[in-house]
C-alpha cells in the first residue's frame, strides 16, 4: 500500500487509514473480540495508519487500538489521536453514552479544554490508554464551536509539543473547511483531517481549504468519505445516513444517479467514493471507519479497484462533479 509524507514532516501514512470511531461503539455496541479481529485484519491487509480519539467511546477506541499496536514494532505504524476534550470519571448510573452517539456505559463525561495544560493532560491520558511511548500526529478535534480557543491556545500548545519532539506532526480535525482553511493560513500546521467535505457528494472544500493547503504545503487526510454511510453501498440502504442524519430524498436521488454511472462501467459507488478524494494532489490519504473483519475486507477490496477514466467524465457530464475537482483525466 502506497504511503505519503504529511507536509514537510518525516511522518508518513498509508493511503488507506483505519478510522477508530466505530471501535468506540459508534451507533451500535461493539465487543472487544470483534474490534480486535477488525484491527488484525486491517494490519494483515497492509494498513499502517491508525486514527483514534478520546471522544470515540470515551476511551474505548484508544484502548482497543492500543491492544493491537502494543504488539507491533513501533517503527512500522503511524498513530494519530486528538485533543480538546478531557475525560472526567463519573458514575454512569446505568446510563449509556448515547447522547454522544456511542453505545458504551457513560463512565466518563467530556470537558472541552483547548488550553496548554488541558492539551498536555489529554495527550498524557491518551498515551496511558493506548500504551505506547509516542503519538505521531496530534489533532485539535471538533473545534468548530471553540475555534478561537483552539487557534490562540491549542495551536501554540501543539507547536510546543512538536518542537520538543513529543509528536511528529500537528494539525486539526474538523468538518468546517473554512475554519480549517483559516488555521492553515494563520499557523504552521502540517496536516488537517477534513470530515465529509471533499467527497462525491460534497465538494465544498474546493472553495477554501484545498487551495489554502496547496499554497501552504499542508497535507489533507479525507475522512467520512462515505458521508456517514450513504456512499458505503452499491445503492443507498434503507435508513441510509448522510452526515449522521437520515438522507434527504434529493440526496438519495443523487446517489442513485451516481450508482447508474458506476454500474454502467462495472464499478461500485464505494470504489469510486474511495478513489475520488485521492485524485486531488494535496490529499495524502483517506481515513475510513471500520468495525469488523467483513468491513475491513470490503473496504480494502474497494480501495484497490481501478476506476475507468470514463466514470469521471460521465459524472462530470451529469453535473455530479464540480468542474474544479481533479480527476484521472485532468491531472
Amino acid at each position: 500500500m502506497r504511503t505519503h509524507k504529511l507536509g514537510r514532516t518525516t511522518v508518513d501514512v498509508t493511503e488507506l487509514g483505519f478510522g477508530g470511531g466505530p471501535l468506540g461503539g459508534l451507533f451500535a455496541p461493539l465487543d472487544d473480540a470483534t474490534a480486535a479481529q477488525a484491527l488484525a485484519s486491517a494490519w494483515d491487509a497492509g494498513i499502517r495508519y491508525f486514527d483514534t480519539s478520546p471522544h470515540y467511546g470515551i476511551g474505548h477506541s484508544e484502548r482497543r487500538i492500543g491492544d493491537l499496536l502494543r504488539g507491533k514494532p513501533r517503527s512500522q505504524f503511524t498513530l494519530s489521536t486528538k485533543v480538546g476534550r478531557l475525560l472526567v470519571p463519573q458514575d454512569p448510573g446505568g446510563r449509556m453514552d448515547l447522547d454522544e452517539g456511542f453505545a458504551v456505559p457513560a463512565t466518563h463525561r467530556r470537558v472541552w479544554d483547548f488550553s496548554r495544560d488541558g492539551i498536555r493532560r489529554s495527550l498524557e491520558d491518551s498515551l496511558a490508554r493506548i500504551g505506547v511511548d509516542r503519538i505521531d500526529v496530534l489533532f485539535l478535534h471538533d473545534a468548530e464551536e471553540h475555534f478561537e480557543a483552539a487557534l490562540r491556545e491549542g495551536y501554540p500548545a501543539l507547536a510546543e509539543l512538536r518542537a520538543e519532539g513529543v509528536v511528529g506532526a500537528i494539525g486539526a480535525g474538523m468538518y468546517h473547511s473554512g475554519k480549517l482553511a483559516r488555521l492553515v493560513r494563520e499557523t504552521d500546521v502540517d496536516v488537517v483531517m477534513l470530515s465529509g467535505r471533499y467527497t462525491l457528494l460534497n465538494h465544498s472544500a474546493l472553495e477554501d481549504l484545498l487551495p489554502a493547503c496547496a499554497e501552504r504545503g499542508v497535507a489533507v487526510l479525507a475522512a467520512s468519505v462515505f458521508n456517514s454511510g450513504l456512499l458505503a453501498t452499491g445503492r443507498p440502504a434503507p435508513g441510509a445516513r448522510f452526515d449522521y442524519a437520515p438522507a434527504a430524498p434529493e440526496m438519495l436521488r443523487r446517489v442513485h444517479r451516481i450508482a447508474d454511472i458506476c454500474e454502467a462501467h462495472r464499478v461500485t459507488v464505494p470504489q469510486v467514493a474511495m478513489a475520488f478524494p485521492l485524485l486531488h494532489p494535496v490529499i495524502a490519504g483517506i481515513v475510513v471507519g471500520m468495525r469488523s473483519t467483513d468491513e475491513v475486507g470490503s473496504d480494502v477490496a474497494a480501495f484497490g479497484a481501478q476506476i475507468p477514466a470514463q466514470v469521471w467524465s460521465d459524472l462530470r457530464a451529469e453535473n455530479l462533479l464540480d468542474e474544479r475537482a481533479p480527476t484521472a483525466t485532468t491531472q
